[in-house]
Formats: structure tokens, C-alpha cells, sequence
């Protein structure tokens, strides 16, 4: 979002692990991200998404109240939507990999119809041409997902063209690509290899 409204702004990392004292004392749930402003701390992504869309031109979220309402759903469907593909991601056998690829999570389903009914063009994005708060909030998990994809190689998407397509596009955008630290690939990988489960065992 910083990056799509061109805002200036400095990044510190967190190593989740071993949180500093200071970012526990205004994180409230010792998560990421936290925006400081003036001193002032938010929280929560979809707050501090929302919070930048009204403060920085150009506006993402849509005009339209009840578009804007639609939209606002589907980020609030994410924390669901990341619950389903994890059951791929981080499945602990073959088998269970294999059991949660043949019945596929319906979040992809009901994912790929929104993009279809949301917009009347050919995107790329979820509402259309431009970047929006639901692409913001997609966007880190879809991300996630291809990496371990190109170790597990489902071939999951292959059946909803519209989030592959989506999920290329926003990964090729430079606000996403630069949205993360140069070492993340390694650092996620290595958090792979922690967690364990088969993505793990193929990462011997």
C-alpha cells in the first residue's frame, strides 16, 4: 500500500522469533505489521491499509458503498482463505497432501467466482486495471503460496485460472515484490524446514 501511493517511509524488520521489547509494547498481539505515525502505533493490516487509503491519493478501496462493503469482505475473509490453502502448504504426509489437493479448499472456488463477479473487464487485479485493498491483502499469501508450490508442484491453481492469473499479476507487480526483505525467500524456506511436514522432507 506504502508503495502503491508512493509514500516515504522506513522499514525495520521483526524477527518473529525473538521479538524486541519495544515492538511488543505497541504491537498488542505481537504481530506484523505495526505502522508508526508521529509515535502513534496501528495495528492489524486491514486497519492500517484502510488507514492509508483514506490518508494518501490515489484512493484503492472503490467509491461505491456497497462495492467498498464487498471489497471490505473479502480482506475480512482472508484469515479463512489462508486457513485453507495452509492445509496444503503445511499437510505432514504425502497423504495428506494428496487427500487435500483431491478435495480442494472451497475458498478457491468461492475466491475465483468473486473475481469474476467483482469486475466486468479482464483485471488483472481483483477489482479491475488497478490495485485495490483486497489485492494488498491477497497479495502476501498468494505470494507464500508459489514458493511452496514450486517445491510441492500440485498444480493446485490450474483449476481457477482467474486467481493464477491474478496470483502472476500481483506477484509481477514491483509493490509486491518489493514488499518483503531481499533474504525472505531464505528466511521462509528455512521456516519450512522448521515446521516440518512433507514440503519439509522434499527441502532435504
Amino acid at each position: 500500500m506504502l508503495r502503491a501511493k508512493d509514500v516515504e517511509f522506513d522499514v525495520t524488520y521483526i524477527d518473529l522469533r525473538e521479538k524486541p521489547d519495544w515492538f511488543l509494547k505497541i504491537s498488542p498481539h505481537g504481530k506484523v505489521p505495526v505502522l508508526s505515525i508521529n509515535d502513534s502505533p496501528l495495528f492489524e493490516s486491514n486497519a492500517i491499509a484502510e488507514y492509508l487509503d483514506e490518508a494518501n491519493s490515489p484512493q484503492l478501496h472503490p467509491t461505491d458503498p456497497i462495492k467498498r462493503a464487498r471489497n471490505r469482505a473479502w480482506t475480512d475473509y482472508v484469515p479463512d482463505f489462508s486457513r485453507q490453502l495452509g492445509k496444503v502448504s503445511y499437510a505432514k504426509t504425502k497423504e495428506d497432501l494428496d487427500a487435500a489437493v483431491s478435495e480442494p479448499p472451497i475458498g478457491l472456488q468461492r475466491l475465483e467466482d468473486a473475481i469474476k463477479d467483482e469486475r466486468d473487464n479482464d483485471g488483472p487485479y481483483f477489482n479491475g486495471d488497478q490495485l485495490s485493498l483486497v489485492d494488498a491483502s491477497y497479495a502476501p499469501f498468494l505470494q507464500r503460496f508459489s514458493l511452496v508450490e514450486k517445491i510441492l508442484q500440485t498444480g493446485l491453481l490450474s483449476a481457477y485460472p482467474r486467481i493464477q492469473q491474478w496470483t502472476d499479476e500481483l506477484l509481477a507487480n514491483d509493490c509486491v515484490k518489493n514488499s518483503v526483505a531481499p533474504e525472505f525467500q531464505e528466511v521462509f524456506q528455512e521456516g519450512l524446514r522448521r515446521r516440518g511436514g512433507y514440503v519439509a522432507e522434499l527441502m532435504r
